[in-house]
C-alpha cells in the first residue's frame, strides 16, 4: 500500500512540474481589448487599442495615451504620455481571446494581476 502512494505522489509530482500554461502571446500584440478593474469596490470597464508603438486606453471619459515598448516576446513597458512612472506588463497565460497578466510600476515589487479580452480579430 506504502509503495502505491508512493508511486502516486511521484507521478502526481512529475505530471503537474512538466505543466506550463499556455502562452500565445504573439496573437495578443496588437488589438483592441476590454479589461475590468476594481475601484473602491465597484467594478469598472476600460477599453484600450494597442498597435506595436501605441496603446490608446478609454476609461470613464479619460482617454490615455501610452508608447509600448516590448522587453520581448510576451513582457512590455507603457511609459504614459503625461510622463508618468512607466508600467511593467508579463503576460503570464492566454487563451484564444484572452490573456491573463501581471503589472506593476518599474522599480516596484508590488504586483496586481489582471485578465484582458481581446474584441477584435
Amino acid at each position: 500500500m506504502e509503495k502505491r502512494l508512493f508511486i502516486g505522489v511521484i507521478s502526481w509530482v512529475l505530471l503537474t512540474a512538466c505543466y506550463q500554461p499556455e502562452r500565445n502571446c504573439e496573437s495578443f500584440k496588437t488589438g483592441e481589448f476590454t479589461f475590468e478593474y476594481e475601484v473602491n469596490g465597484e467594478i469598472k470597464t476600460s477599453t484600450f487599442s494597442r498597435t506595436e508603438k501605441y496603446s490608446i486606453e478609454y476609461y470613464e471619459n479619460v482617454v490615455d495615451t501610452a508608447s509600448v515598448r516590448w522587453l520581448n516576446g510576451c513582457e512590455f513597458i507603457l511609459q504614459p504620455s503625461n510622463k508618468e512612472t512607466p508600467i511593467h506588463y508579463k503576460i503570464l497565460s492566454t487563451t484564444p481571446d484572452s490573456y491573463t497578466f501581471e503589472y506593476g510600476l518599474v522599480g516596484k515589487s508590488n504586483k496586481a494581476k489582471g485578465t484582458a479580452f481581446k474584441t477584435n480579430e
